[in-house]
């Protein structure tokens, strides 16, 4: 199938060229399910016709509330069956940002999850002029469930509207590129710049019926959506997980999958686990490495690898199915090691990047070309540039239209046709993009002194201990860190230090910062003196979504968790003295 083509008929596509084959796999009843693409085109035109007997037409935007299940995919797909513009929004957003999102974009309708997210939109009705059908995927008295799994055939839709490439296909709100402030702007996608970034995907990974990729991450976020639709043009299956993240680990395992698009936490935490079980990691890492790379072994080293295949390397490709051969992360930086292990593991885990405004790819390491601590070269037909004060600017066919409705912010946003990504970086010889912060997150200190937070706060999660960890010092004498632990290990710590998790105060225990704090200096080691944080306080509970300190994707909010622990950092830099 040709990538240039316009994607409202993406699933009558799939279906005529894969027919049989499974095009989801999903947890039903404590089984899997599976959905042939045949069945998803069907399913596909019977909710695009409930939509259009509900009034949508060409061009109107369709806000689609919902997590990642394989429903989430037949609504999309049918609203650009119609020609209609999809609007993601992320089931975990707040009231407010569900309103601003549908009141922007002029959502003329809106296909919703369950009863909360019903009751959302109900007590919203009166702000939302434009709003006209609203319709619930589990809510109850809903028809589309009923709809997409009626099995009673295709509806008759007629023509399928060809769209020209340069309408609109989807409308995906973001903070922006520019680190401004204020309301989240909404991302022109349209039919040329995904079809250009779906062409750029099955030049660097080919994929084919038999393959399967494992959709855990939010589908209302970008990357996780481009390889939806590369799974469509390709005939790999959409292994759905069934929305608990404590149970992704088992569904791992079950689906056995070949692609995995995935934060760095999944793969830290692996690491963290192992680390802490066989302290002294990198003889084995490095006999791996080894081996993976076809080096010739002695007869001695043969033997050990033979040990660490079967005692580490064979289990850790367990974990994951024992299938998988593409993992892709991004999103936030990865510690070097940690790539390392898993490559030594036989489990190749692939750095990228790009954002929203490029259609979710700008660049990737992948089989051919690949640098540890890089985000990969720039993938076909992205041109790169590091701009005077080290920006990296992004063209290609990729960037895309503009923010809706707000032509000043995509007048800074992009320059020139050059995509201004906001992130400091620097390009080596050979092409590969290493990303060293954002702009916005430089923290200059009361001396002048320019921190960039990512080093030190990648460093400090591939300790033992720390989950997630956030420099602070903008105009401050000295760098801090705030810390949350892992929760999965507070038992561990509570028998290693004596200090009980569920006590009033435990956060602040000494027991407890000493241990911690031999992690901290153990990292300080690594920097310059300007760079090391001279005092830390640990958070009484996780960083989360639902506080606003984590972005949906799971990046830190910094100025949020700066305010939310603002009496907490206060601690950490003592009162000046007063004259006397």
């Amino acid at each position: 199938m040709s990538t240039e083509r316009g994607l409202c008929g993406l699933a009558a596509e799939a279906a005529a060229a894969f027919g049989e084959a499974v095009a989801q796999r999903f947890p039903e009843r404590g089984g899997w399910r599976e959905r042939t693409f045949t069945e998803l085109d069907h399913a596909t035109s019977r909710v695009a016709g409930l939509l259009r007997e509900g009034g949508v037409r060409r061009g109107d935007r369709v806000a689609l509330l919902c997590r990642t299940r394989p429903e989430w995919t037949v609504c999309d797909l049918a609203i650009a069956r119609l020609g209609a513009i999809c609007v993601p929004v992320y089931p975990t957003g707040s009231r407010g940002q569900i309103r601003w999102i549908l009141h922007d974009s002029g959502a003329t309708a809106v296909l919703v999850e369950t009863d909360g997210h019903l009751a959302d939109i109900e007590a919203l009705r009166d702000e939302l002029p434009a709003l006209e059908l609203v319709l619930g995927i589990d809510a109850t008295g809903s028809p589309l469930t009923e709809v997409i799994n009626s099995g009673t055939g295709a509806a008759d839709l007629g023509p399928v509207p060809e769209p020209a490439p340069d309408d609109p296909f989807t409308i995906v709100y973001t903070s922006g590129t520019s680190g401004t402030t204020g309301e989240p702007k909404g991302c022109v996608l349209t039919h040329h710049n995904v079809a250009s970034v779906i062409g750029a995907l099955r030049e660097i990974s080919e994929a084919a019926p038999g393959d399967v990729l494992f959709a855990y991450l939010p589908l209302a976020h970008l990357l996780t959506r481009m390889l939806q639709v590369y799974c469509l043009r390709t005939g790999a299956t959409i292994a759905y997980s069934g929305g608990d993240i404590r149970a992704v680990a088992g569904e791992l395992a079950e689906v056995a999958p070949t692609y995995l698009p995935s934060a760095p936490m999944l793969f830290e935490k692996i690491y963290s686990v192992v680390s802490g079980l066989a302290p002294d990691l990198g003889p084995t890492v490095e006999l791996g490495l080894r081996a993976r790379r076809g080096e010739q072994l002695d007869e001695a080293e043969a033997r050990r690898f033979a040990d660490a295949e079967e005692q580490l390397f064979g289990r850790v490709r367990a974990a994951f199915g024992g299938r998988l051969g593409h993992a892709i992360t991004g999103s936030a930086p990865i510690a070097p090691e940690i790539l390392e292990f898993f490559f030594a593991c036989g489990v190749p885990v692939y750095e990228a990047y790009g954002m929203t405004e490029s259609t979710a790819v700008l660049t990737s390491n992948t089989p051919d070309a690949w640098r540890v601590g890089t985000v990969g070269r720039a993938a076909p037909g992205v041109e790169l540039a590091i701009a005077e004060d080290g920006e990296v600017l992004g063209r290609s066919a990729g960037v895309f239209a503009g923010y809706w409705n707000n032509p000043a912010a995509t007048a800074e946003s992009v320059v020139d046709g050059w995509l201004r990504t906001g992130d400091l970086g620097s390009l080596d010889a050979d092409g590969f993009l290493t990303i060293t912060g954002r702009k916005k997150d430089i923290v200059i200190t009361s001396a002048g002194k320019n921190l960039s937070p990512a080093a030190i706060e990648t460093d400090l999660r591939r300790t033992p201990w720390i989950a997630e960890a956030v420099l602070l010092g903008d105009r401050r004498p000295y760098p801090v860190a705030l810390l949350a632990l892992d929760q999965d290990r507070l038992p561990e710590l509570t028998s290693e230090t004596g200090v009980d998790p569920a006590a009033e105060g435990w956060s602040g225990d000494e027991r407890l910062r000493a241990l911690i704090a031999r992690e901290v200096e153990a990292v300080n080691a690594r920097y310059s003196p300007p760079e090391r944080i001279r005092d830390f306080a640990i958070v009484p509970a996780p960083f989360s979504v639902a506080a606003g300190e984590l972005t949906p994707t799971l990046k830190i909010r910094r100025d949020v968790v700066a305010r939310r622990h603002a009496e907490l950092v206060e601690t950490l830099y003592p009162a000046p003295r007063r004259a006397t």
